[in-house]
């Protein structure tokens, strides 16, 4: 079984940064892909980053270039570092892990990026 858990969420101004984790409860090993996933008030859920078991990664274009997914398996854990924040980066962040046919969900952690 694998539990995901988020962190790092808050308030920031914009130009600010954040960093978001998501802590792996279970084997991360097991996870094919882990990505990071957004959804603001009245809009679809969009991901914004992905990275693969061996390490590739890839962004929506609204955030390259300032947002950065890692992954530390040695921690069992994903961030997601968000540099540059505007307002439109405001949504719910939750982490998301691949394995097979399984998807697993965190429970998501609030960021919102004042003008």
């Amino acid at each position: 079984q694998v539990q995901l858990v988020e962190s790092g969420g808050g308030l920031v101004q914009a130009g600010g940064s954040l960093r978001l984790s998501c802590a792996v409860f279970g084997n991360i090993f097991s996870i094919n892909a882990m990505g990071w996933y957004r959804q603001a008030p009245g809009k679809q859920r969009e991901s914004v980053a992905t990275i693969t078991s061996g390490g590739s990664t890839d962004y929506a274009d609204s955030v390259k270039g300032r947002f950065t997914i890692t992954r530390d398996n040695t921690k069992n854990t994903v961030y997601l570092q968000m540099n540059s924040l505007k307002p439109e980066d405001t949504a719910v962040y939750s982490c998301h892990g691949n394995r097979g046919s399984s998807d697993y969900w965190g429970r998501g952690t609030q960021v919102t990026v004042s003008s």
